[in-house]
């Protein structure tokens, strides 16, 4: 070899040995990031195995915690003092502290004001004492002028007001108790969380005329001048049922009241079978709420252990530490746990003594006996994982294929058991396969969509269709599992490929948005191998590189579900996290994943946590968002883990 030849491949080897350098300094400090958030992931278990971070929404909790005191505890005339004063005053202080610089109440982080939820904040406020004439409440009522009025504000807002003479209620609409005498179990045919919160919303109409409000007290100064009270008619099929709530406000005053009286009697019944197996009905804030309210209708003392459970289940929703006072729409200690399990386990922590003590915990969670999903699956064995402690008529797929994932690694103290319940578990997931291919929440083919146009369906929740984002999710824990050949993968597959959008995402049902829905659907097709999916597993990829902010990060804000398309937002880590994963699923590395890890790690801090604020989990789409505590902490372990 000639001396410019041999310096030439001294070079060579110079810059090969300083990328490997790199490379061994860039995994050796990914390594010890990884080990950071691992061992912070683990010192937040509790020691009966769980995890479960905190999970907070908007001011309308808060703001209807103050509306259901004054049903429970009704004023002297003008005079309202409920006993439960001072959590009131914390409340409004919880409140106060979100109101924006408008004057306006938002539904998500970030987002602009929202006339349903500044309404009842400023219900909530005067109600509780705050001056009308102050600035906070001056300025909220010119927002919700300028939004529309109380007139725009959702169905659930106006029926609330109605219940204690604040808005007329010919102009609320009806919730018929009779429905629970229909036949064809078209109360089925509705979302379980719709028919937790619509099964004692209607008791309460039925049977709760007589509440007030203070002498004097209203909220008129809230109606936008000309414009109409009536319901909005959007469609042919709306009309039709505007007609039929007429109908029903005639029958309430002059219907049979034997027929009333069954269907009140049924309704009760319903309620009280459903609460008695979960931590308050639906283990649903708004449900629990509407519950409590039922019962007391129903003539139910405060010291009827029904009533003094409810009041606790509902009660422990509440995050009360110093002057804090945040409720929580929910509790999720099963989804918390088994996606920190599956992100330690990823990350190398499967025999770690936590673990078992996690394996254990989950396996005790199983849900063993039928719920509502049954009406349509008669014949299946009960199994299945509910999202909270307790909610055993409401086990949902979602987290019961999140919990097969997690049991894959971590392994509890009876084998036999756990190897049961994945049994049960995963015949109960191919059994709850809705006919076209993909995979709802808690119910098979809830898909009756006639019913999103009856007038208290704009909580945008009435049906629970399959979505892209769960029937990923359930594709990646059967395929995992083995099963890639199995007719309902294939099926699960179709249905993913002809979800996909033109530009290549996925919606999201249950994370913002289409960042959510495309990693999931991505992991699931990526689990499959199936023909096919590379070309949209890559158009995937080529949307989710297209979509990457300059600071090198993901973000995407909750009005893409109003807007039909992606609409970016600050990068936030959960959401970055979500981008990494659906590029790594694709087998693509690269510059874009190389600077969604440099984003992650250089926002990292000291004990292994992540900063974050965002609202990237989704309740009702356009109506109600979430934030996850751990979103933060344990989804950017798993890209981590999965980079590394």
């Amino acid at each position: 070899m000639t001396s410019p030849e041999l310096e030439s491949a001294r070079r060579v080897a110079r810059r090969h040995g300083e990328q490997i350098g790199r490379l061994i300094k860039d995994a050796a400090e990914i390594n010890i990031k990884i080990g950071c958030a691992a061992d912070s992931l683990l010192l937040r278990q509790s020691p009966e195995g769980f995890w479960c971070g905190e999970l907070t929404a908007d001011t309308t909790l808060e703001s209807d915690y103050i509306l259901l005191q004054l049903w429970l505890h009704q004023p002297n005339g003008s005079a309202w003092n409920p006993p439960s004063r001072a959590r009131i005053d914390k409340a409004c202080r919880s409140i106060l502290e979100r109101q924006l610089p408008n004057g306006g109440f938002n539904i998500y982080h970030g987002g602009p004001a929202e006339v349903s939820a500044t309404v009842k904040a400023y219900c909530a406020l005067k109600l509780a004492g705050c001056d009308a004439h102050s600035e906070p409440l001056r300025k909220a009522r010119e927002r919700v002028l300028a939004l529309g009025g109380l007139q725009a504000t959702n169905s659930y807002v106006k029926i609330n007001l109605s219940l204690f003479g604040l808005y007329p209620r010919q102009f609320a609409p009806s919730v018929p108790v009779e429905i629970t005498l229909l036949p064809g179990n078209v109360l089925y045919e509705m979302s379980s969380w719709t028919r937790s919160i619509l099964m004692p919303l209607s008791i309460v109409q039925a049977r709760g005329a007589n509440r007030r409000a203070p002498e004097g007290f209203t909220v008129d100064e809230l109606l936008l001048a000309g414009v109409s009270l009536k319901l909005p008619r959007r469609n042919k099929f709306s009309v039709l049922f505007h007609h039929l709530d007429r109908v029903f406000k005639v029958w309430e005053k002059r219907g049979s009241q034997h027929i009333r009286g069954a269907a009140i009697r049924e309704a009760e019944r319903w309620i009280l079978d459903r609460a008695r197996s979960t931590e308050g009905l639906g283990a649903i804030f708004p449900a629990m709420m509407y519950f409590i309210m039922a019962l007391d209708a129903l003539g139910y003392p405060k010291d009827h252990k029904e009533m003094v459970d409810a009041l606790r289940h509902f009660e422990s929703l509440i995050l009360e530490t110093g002057g804090r006072f945040i409720f929580q729409p929910a509790v999720s200690p099963i989804w918390d746990t088994a996606i920190s399990v599956f992100a330690l386990a990823e990350a190398g922590r499967q025999n770690d003594a936590g673990m078992r003590r996690a394996a254990d915990w989950l396996i005790s969670k199983e849900v063993r006996r039928k719920g509502d999903w049954s009406v349509k699956r008669p014949d299946t064995e009960p199994s299945g994982w509910a999202f909270e402690f307790a909610n055993e008529f409401y086990p949902d797929i979602d987290d019961t294929a999140m919990v097969l994932l997690a049991l894959m690694h971590a392994k509890g103290s009876d084998p036999a058991a756990q190897a049961a319940a994945e049994r049960r578990a995963i015949n109960w997931l191919l059994a709850m396969q809705s006919s076209d291919g993909g995979w709802a929440a808690f119910d098979v083919d809830n898909n009756w969509a006639v019913l999103n146009h009856v007038p208290f369906a704009d909580h945008n929740a009435m049906l629970d269709p399959t979505c892209p984002d769960i029937t990923g999710r359930v594709l990646e824990c059967l395929c995992r599992r083995g099963l890639t050949d199995h007719e309902a993968v294939r099926r699960g597959v179709a249905y993913l490929l002809n979800a996909q959008e033109k530009n290549g995402s996925w919606y999201g049902r249950w994370g913002v948005n289409y960042l959510y829905g495309t990693f999931l659907a991505m992991r699931g097709l990526a689990s499959s191998g199936a023909p096919g999916a590379q070309e949209a597993i890559a158009r995937g990829a080529d949307w989710l590189r297209a979509t990457q902010n300059p600071d090198s990060g993901w973000g995407e804000s909750c009005a893409s579900y109003a807007r039909d398309r992606f609409l970016p937002a600050p990068s936030c880590v959960s959401q970055t996290a979500w981008a990494v994963l659906g590029l790594l699923a694709a087998g693509r590395g690269g510059a874009a994943v190389s600077s969604g890890i440099q984003f992650l790690l250089e926002r990292q801090k000291a004990d292994g946590t992540w900063p974050e604020e965002a609202s990237t989990g989704t309740g009702f789409p356009n109506v109600f968002y979430l934030t996850y505590g751990m979103y933060r902490d344990y989804f950017p372990l798993l890209a981590l883990t999965q980079f590394a």
